[in-house]
């Protein structure tokens, strides 16, 4: 972990209310797959804004965001050139063990973008699925990285881009048609996520999930995203996550 003074090299509109921004920095960085960054956007907003490291290429990083408040408007005005205070990379990612040869990933809403660095990671590696929703057509992302899975299934909510259902149901019709994997890697929304523990338990797989959370330091200190485990403990989403044992975690 380190807190780089990063160069906005460029920052895009990918889809409705998304944006991807891609930092130059002045050295190499090493990044787990699942890890993410807390972003200063200065001014008036003295809490960082965590968001998912989407890929590594040399030294430019890039975040992939949905503009929801004050600091990611303000961040998606930002132009090249800017510098600004990147604390990364933080949490703990995703790892997959040798012997799990087949990774299904399951992502959702701003779910989607930490699947990315994962596929980048054990592309060519290992045999991957994704399973990926979106709300509509115009939110439609990532299309260019999840179509280097061997497997690529896009759905929609309302049925505007592939069929109309949710990840969860396109990864349960997989299943059906005997398409089982070693491991399952998910992020999205809660609800997403506990449905897919559902899913996981009924079908004895293991799966590891990415929890969003709302954060203030980034490293632990503050203990404003701490979770419920299922052994009755509490851990921070930050330090000790943000990937879990989906059947340690209580959704």
């Amino acid at each position: 972990m380190k807190d780089y003074l990063a160069t906005i090299v460029k920052n895009e509109k990918i889809a409705e209310n998304i944006h991807a921004v891609t930092f130059a920095l002045d050295e190499d960085i090493k990044v787990r797959c699942g890890q993410f960054g807390n972003i200063s956007v200065g001014g008036v907003h003295l809490l960082r804004r965590p968001i998912a490291i989407c890929k590594v290429e040399g030294r430019e990083v890039t975040f992939c965001y949905q503009i929801k408040g004050d600091g990611t408007k303000k961040l998606k005005d930002m132009e090249a050139g800017t510098r600004l205070s990147v604390l990364m990379p933080l949490g703990n990612g995703f790892f997959v063990e040798e012997e799990e040869q087949k990774i299904a990933l399951v992502g959702g809403g701003v779910g989607v973008f930490p699947l990315i660095s994962v596929l980048r990671e054990y592309y060519g590696k290992k045999h991957i699925s994704a399973y990926i929703g979106y709300r509509n057509k115009a939110a439609v992302c990532g299309v260019d990285e999840f179509g280097k899975a061997d497997t690529f299934i896009a759905v929609t909510d309302d049925g505007s881009y592939g069929e109309k259902m949710n990840a969860v149901q396109a990864f349960e019709k997989a299943l059906l048609a005997g398409n089982r994997p070693d491991v399952v890697l998910a992020c999205g929304p809660t609800p997403m996520l506990r449905a897919l523990k559902g899913v996981a338990e009924r079908e004895n797989l293991s799966c590891y999930v990415s929890l969003e959370e709302r954060m203030g330091c980034g490293i632990g200190a503050c203990l404003v995203c701490v979770c419920d485990l299922t052994d009755g403990k509490k851990a921070r989403v930050c330090k000790d996550g943000p990937v879990f044992n989906a059947s340690e975690v209580v959704l």
